[in-house]
């Protein structure tokens, strides 16, 4: 029994954990297909296909008896979401992965959940009291991930060799593409600080939409389908030539199948999960892990440098983002009911059974504070 306690409490932590290391690898994939050539347009687009097509059967089958009929509204969310994720945030990432670096790109992310925190309070989703310790953890740790943001944007520094992998110097125009010039790394900083907008919305309307739409597979189907849909009409508008829809047995079919299994269809239904039961900034909190990830495999793989800049600025992240996390800790386990400071008065049901209605059983509610009955009971029918 205390190991199923133990599960049930930490299986949002370990399925997060899981999500980062998903994440990192796709961080390195498709860094390596940009570079060989593949169009980041036509990478959306055969990215939500495959994972509209992984994720379908499942939701078709498991999710057939408990799907909500679609409404108008529903569908207009999930169009939304695909155009915030799928097409808006995966295209300026893409693009300006391809100024920066991997390590560079997954580190820019780490201000996800102070984007996410800010939008969650805009939306009326996040609470804050100021006087309260754990709110003022939140605030002050998502200016703190905001200032680390800016330190490795504007900041550099000397390269740090440290996992003697020998990573090239970032302005060295001899290496063939690897290192972007630094005219296009303010560009490229720009568009991921845009792209996680993106995504930090999308986190924010995917748990909304969950409310109405309860049905995480379904929803995950939906979103990539629509991703799809609507990548494919940027793709044909920015993108002319022909060959640029040509895959190769390579990295770059990979990274299409890759990306759109593990960081499409299986991320969005596990977030999906976790966000119902802890909310948008929660799911966004475990970012600092994916940085430690890639930063050690692109060293190894893409022979990156890592500089100082990007070390303090990774670290003031990572204050800042933990000092988040602690002040959302204890946020789920607090009760709507006792949320309101004022002790209001609470409902105690006083149940009377008459032989007359054997089926069914009449409540009436005794108000604790007056304690009068009301008038009106509520019927129970058995089963």
């Amino acid at each position: 029994m205390g190991l199923s306690e133990n599960f049930n409490k930490s299986k949002s932590y370990v399925a997060m954990v899981f999500l980062q290391f998903g994440y990192a690898g796709m961080f390195i994939i498709i860094m390596v297909s940009l570079k060989r050539g593949m169009n980041h347009y036509v990478l959306v687009v055969y990215r939500n296909i495959i994972a509209a097509a992984a994720v379908a059967p499942f939701a078709f089958f498991f999710e057939r008896k408990v799907r909500p009929k679609m409404t108008k509204s529903i569908f207009l969310k999930i169009m939304a979401l695909g155009l915030l994720e799928p097409v808006l945030d995966q295209n300026f990432y893409y693009v300006g992965s391809k100024c920066t670096s991997a390590s560079f790109s997954a580190a820019m992310f780490n201000i996800l959940p102070a984007v996410t925190f800010v939008l969650a309070i805009i939306f009326r989703m996040e609470k804050i009291k100021i006087k309260n310790v754990r709110s003022q953890a939140k605030i002050i740790g998502t200016t703190v991930t905001i200032a680390g943001a800016m330190v490795m944007a504007m900041y550099k520094g000397p390269a740090l060799d440290l996992f003697h992998t020998g990573g090239q110097p970032h302005h060295d125009s001899s290496s063939g593409g690897d290192s972007p010039q630094e005219t296009n790394y303010l560009e490229g900083t720009l568009l991921l600080l845009v792209s996680s907008v993106c995504w930090s919305a999308f986190f924010v309307l995917q748990s909304h939409t969950l409310k109405t739409y309860p049905v995480e597979l379904s929803l995950t189907a939906w979103i990539c389908f629509m991703g799809a849909v609507e990548g494919g009409v940027v793709a044909l508008v920015m993108e002319h030539e022909a060959s640029a829809w040509t895959i190769h047995w390579d990295a770059r079919i990979v990274a299409a199948i890759y990306s759109g299994v593990v960081c499409s269809g299986i991320t969005y239904y596990v977030q999906g999960m976790v966000l119902k039961e802890r909310g948008p900034v929660f799911v966004t909190a475990f970012n600092p892990l994916c940085l430690v990830i890639v930063a050690i495999l692109s060293s190894f793989i893409l022979k990156e440098e890592i500089t100082l800049g990007r070390v303090i600025g990774a670290i003031i992240i990572i204050i800042g983002l933990y000092a988040i996390i602690w002040g959302k800790s204890k946020d789920h386990i607090v009760s709507p009911l006792l949320e309101d400071d004022t002790k209001g008065d609470l409902a105690l049901p006083v149940v009377a059974v008459t032989e007359s209605a054997k089926p069914s059983s009449s409540i009436n509610y005794v108000n604790g504070g007056g304690g009068r009955v009301t008038d009106t009971p509520v019927t129970i029918t058995s089963s």
